[in-house]
């Protein structure tokens, strides 16, 4: 007869990327192993170069925390990725090379707690990162020999790139993500999916595995927001233009060009003021491009969260034009001041945004892109009442559903569905 679940489970998590004081994905494993820590016992897993962070952070090394060093492999691998990208863009190219690294993060992780894992001194072990789904687990199979419940994700990723955007995918250097669908034939696969529990972190990733396995899957977007960190709210109704902030890397998959463009007529007359919150290779034309509307476009650079906050809480409206885009945590964020978004309608922003939160600009190709951009501005603009009714709705969907502590809770029912498979399995969470 099975046992209960434990009320409190004692987890290993095991996040090879996982920092406080970086952003993207080691901050998605951070933050998430953080709010798990508030539901269960946990002792979190990472790579060495996060580890000086975390002390800082106030964790205690052995007890709280253990730092993996796999530094052997993964640091010239690194390295191999830059040379290979040039330092900046083919995501791809980099996920492919750490598929090389990974694996001996993954061994190392065994040989320091294989035994306890086998003993039974931990409850479920929770891979959170990679995010991405072509990174796959050796321990997963491991843990299933020994008897020991292993969930997986949210695993994001697999978006193709859109029509009508071949010259944005040539300077992204991401010519093999044509070639992608390979990862499906690497070693270790099968057992990964294997995993009593797939966290599915959208709706693509979800499609991408296969039937057999369609049991164990559950929908959950991998972003959240920290309240404590984005705390304030937007000045709706604020004397002067309306502002609209992007937020985000300066690179060519964001569409900065194309929300510059389509926003060029009320720029001009004074209608509205764009607050740019950033930095990457693509400052210098984009600072050309804007040169003509004065002080409509103001380029803040590289940020901090504390800052970003600040600025952005001065907009109404976050205009988010990426073009390919996995998650979309910098969406949450916003919406969580108050911010009405303003996004492309394809991939994880997508599914972020609701008719209620904000709008969806058709992909229809580069000029479809700035035309929808250029219309949906222009309302907005015009309707300032409405803009403050999405803003306000969607800071209340984040509120509700995409906290840290909301996503942990949720996971929690993962936890016990794991060990009592008796138990009836969770719903899908987040914009469903």
């Amino acid at each position: 007869m099975t046992a209960p679940p434990r009320a409190t489970p004692r987890v290993l998590l095991l996040a090879e990327a996982a920092n406080p004081e970086w952003v993207s994905v080691p901050l998605v494993g951070w933050s998430l192993a953080r709010a798990l820590a508030r539901v269960a016992d946990v002792h979190l897993v990472t790579q060495v170069r996060n580890r000086d962070a975390i002390l800082r952070a106030g964790l205690r090394e052995g007890v709280e925390f253990t730092a993996i060093d796999s530094e052997a492999l993964a640091r010239p691998l690194w390295k191999l990725g830059t040379a290979l990208t040039g330092g900046r863009g083919g995501w791809t190219i980099q996920q492919a090379v750490a598929t090389l690294s990974y694996p001996y993060f993954e061994r190392l992780v065994w040989q320091r707690f294989g035994a306890a894992i086998r003993a039974g001194q931990y409850d479920v072990v929770h891979r959170i990162t990679p995010l991405s789904p072509v990174q796959q687990s050796l321990i997963a199979a491991k843990c299933r020999r020994a008897g020991v419940p292993f969930v997986l994700g949210p695993i994001n990723g697999g978006v193709p790139w859109p029509a009508g955007f071949q010259a944005e995918m040539a300077r992204e250097r991401e010519w093999l993500s044509q070639v992608r669908g390979l990862y499906r034939a690497l070693p270790g696969r099968r057992a990964t999916l294997r995993a009593d529990a797939i966290l599915a972190g959208s709706r693509q990733t979800a499609r991408e595995i296969p039937a057999a396995h369609q049991g164990r899957v559950i929908y959950l977007p991998e972003n959240a927001v920290d309240p404590a960190r984005f705390n304030a709210a937007a000045r709706h109704h604020a004397p002067g233009p309306m502002r609209a902030c992007f937020i985000g890397r300066l690179v060519p998959l964001k569409g900065v060009d194309m929300l510059i463009a389509a926003a060029a007529p009320l720029l001009r007359s004074g209608r509205l003021v764009l607050d740019i919150i950033g930095d990457g290779d693509q400052m210098p034309p984009l600072r050309a491009q804007a040169a003509a509307f004065g002080d409509s476009v103001i380029f803040h650079g590289w940020q901090d969260h504390a800052q970003v906050q600040h600025i952005a809480a001065r907009c109404q409206l976050l205009a988010f034009p990426s073009i390919r885009e996995f998650g979309g945590g910098v969406v949450l964020e916003a919406m969580a001041l108050g911010l009405a978004p303003i996004v492309v309608d394809y991939a994880g922003p997508a599914e972020l945004v609701t008719d209620t939160t904000g709008w969806k600009v058709p992909i229809t190709g580069r000029a479809g892109v700035i035309a929808g951009l250029a219309a949906q501005l222009a309302y907005c603009v015009d309707h300032p009442d409405e803009v403050a009714q999405q803003g306000e709705a969607a800071r209340a969907r984040v509120q509700a559903l995409f906290t840290w502590d909301r996503k942990a809770a949720q996971i929690l029912s993962v936890y016990r569905w794991v060990q009592d498979p008796s138990l009836p399995k969770p719903a899908p969470f987040g914009p469903g």
